[in-house]
């Protein structure tokens, strides 16, 4: 497949909006011919793909189909499979990954745009259940994370909030600049847990509860870590397993997507019906990065684009599948 290259090579180049829509129909191009379940999938709709020349008009497979197929572009081979965390008796998503330098490089450029030097931090991850079932793509990026921080004091915890504890104190007492990744319900175990003024503190939540804890709307979560650790903000993050980008929230829940990635809202009542911004609808995810498997994804989330192109995460269309990914209902 010769488009790869040059396709891959613009992924992470792009700097403008026509940049962007340019590479999504040519990647929409690129997956209609090399993936046979997507194809599939837009020739029943009756669709002809030499009509789609605008993102806006691009067919979005349902993210179901990621439980159900195997969704790869290319030559079927991959390098690496991740899985979903799902609920006892929900069958979990897989992700085929044709080339993990491309998530890595999604990832790395992602952190780099909203945080700055990641050899500026320590970074402490607390994902126990992530990391006892395996599979995990937020156990991958974490851990990456923590390797390229190239800091002693960086590294990943389980369920141990008073050794946890004790390092967060250490370095604050030290100065240094710290992010405190983890799944939401282990850090609202640990802010009920104990207390530190640590104002400077960045803690980046994940989303949620993996039936551990009952679903809380995200103000009532960030207000009770907030007044845990003294922090002003509670950053979260926008991934799933089914995505190899990832948007983030600097904590007043609206997040920006990186320059390759994009978000559009369809109407409920009619999926091929793009709304304008400030009315609620099904989150749409456009992600260039996944383009060995499929950039454009139907999700189950509720969301809106505000005015200043960001967008916020409403909910979800059935709570009783819940996805590896950042989401509470608020």
């Amino acid at each position: 497949m010769p488009e790869i290259p040059r396709l891959k090579n613009r992924i992470f180049s792009i700097t403008s909006s026509k940049d962007f829509n340019d590479l999504a129909v040519e990647i929409f191009h690129f997956q209609y011919k090399n993936n046979i379940i997507y194809r599939r999938y837009v020739d029943n709709l009756g669709l002809n793909s030499d009509d789609i020349n605008t993102p806006i008009h691009i067919p979005f497979i349902p993210i179901s189909f990621f439980k159900n197929h195997k969704i790869i572009t290319g030559n079927n081979s991959f390098d690496h499979i991740f899985t979903s965390s799902g609920t006892t008796g929900i069958s979990t998503s897989k992700h085929y990954i044709h080339d993990l330098n491309v998530y890595e490089k999604s990832f790395r450029d992602a952190f780099t745009i909203f945080f700055g030097d990641i050899k500026q931090y320590v970074i402490l991850a607390l994902l126990p259940s992530y990391i006892e079932r395996g599979g995990s793509s937020l156990v991958y990026m974490a851990e990456k994370l923590i390797s390229d921080s190239n800091n002693p004091e960086s590294g990943f915890y389980l369920d141990e909030y008073e050794k946890l504890r004790c390092v967060l104190n250490k370095l604050k007492t030290k100065g240094k600049r710290v992010i405190l990744l983890g799944v939401t319900y282990a850090i609202l175990d640990l802010a009920e847990n104990f207390s530190l003024n640590f104002p400077e503190l960045i803690i980046m939540e994940t989303g949620g509860m993996k039936g551990r804890r009952k679903e809380m709307i995200r103000e009532e979560v960030h207000e009770k870590i907030k007044k845990s650790f003294g922090v002003p903000q509670v950053y979260s993050e926008y991934g799933m397993t089914e995505l190899l980008s990832q948007a983030y929230s600097n904590g007043n829940g609206e997040f920006t997507c990186p320059p390759w990635m994009q978000i559009l809202i369809r109407d409920v009542n009619d999926p091929f019906s793009i709304l304008k911004p400030n009315i609620t609808g099904g989150i749409n995810v456009i992600d260039l990065a996944n383009i060995y498997s499929c950039s454009f994804i139907e999700t189950q989330d509720l969301g809106k684009i505000t005015a200043n192109n960001t967008f916020e995460v409403l909910g979800r269309f059935d709570n009783s599948d819940v996805r590896g990914c950042n989401l509470l209902i608020g």
